[in-house]
C-alpha cells in the first residue's frame, strides 16, 4: 500500500466514523445522510471504476469483469437515491443488505489469502464475520427503527476502524 493509499484509507475512515456517530446520536435523520453519502460514494466508484475501464482495463484479461463492476456500482447508486422516497425501514434494509455483503466479500477474501498463505488472512476473515453477524443480528430488531439505525451505526464504526488499523499495518 503507497502512502497515498494509507492517506486516503484513513481520511475514508475517519469520515465513516464522522458519520457513523452521526447516525447513533441522531437515529431519526443521521439514515438519510448515509444513505445520500452511499449513493453519492457508488455513483463516484462506479464513474472512477467506469473511466479506468475505457483508459486501460478494456485492453486487459478480465477487463470485462471491470466493467461488470462499474455498472453494478452506477446501478446500486442510482437504486439507493430513489429508495430515499421510500419508508425508512426499506432503506435500511437495503443499507443492511449491502453491509452483509461487503462482510461476505471480507470472508472470500481472507479465504482466498488463506490459500494463498498471505500473513493476515485470519484479520480479514475475522473482521468480514463480525460484519456479517452484525447484519444478521440487526435483521433481529426490524420492527424496531432506532435499534436497527443504532447496530447499523455500531457496525459503520467497527468498519472504520478496521479500514484506519488496517492503513496503519
Amino acid at each position: 500500500m503507497t502512502l497515498f493509499q494509507r492517506i486516503r484509507s484513513v481520511i475514508i475512515g475517519l469520515v465513516m466514523l464522522i458519520f457513523a456517530f452521526l447516525i447513533v446520536i441522531d437515529p431519526k435523520e443521521g439514515y438519510q445522510t448515509v444513505a445520500a453519502l452511499l449513493s453519492l460514494s457508488l455513483i463516484f466508484s462506479g464513474f472512477k471504476t467506469l473511466w479506468y475501464y475505457f483508459t486501460l482495463a478494456r485492453h486487459m484479461i478480465g477487463g470485462l469483469a471491470v466493467l461488470i463492476r462499474a455498472v453494478i456500482m452506477l446501478d446500486l447508486g442510482f437504486f439507493t437515491i430513489s429508495l430515499q422516497h421510500l419508508p425508512r425501514v426499506y432503506l435500511l434494509l437495503y443499507l443492511l443488505l449491502i453491509y452483509a455483503f461487503t462482510g461476505v466479500v471480507d470472508i472470500l477474501n481472507g479465504l482466498e489469502a488463506r490459500r494463498m498463505e498471505a500473513p493476515n488472512w485470519k484479520f480479514k476473515t475475522f473482521s468480514g464475520i463480525i460484519i456479517v453477524s452484525l447484519a444478521l443480528v440487526t435483521l433481529f430488531f426490524v420492527r424496531s427503527l432506532t435499534v436497527l439505525v443504532v447496530v447499523y451505526g455500531i457496525g459503520l464504526i467497527y468498519s472504520a476502524l478496521v479500514r484506519i488499523i488496517s492503513a496503519f499495518r
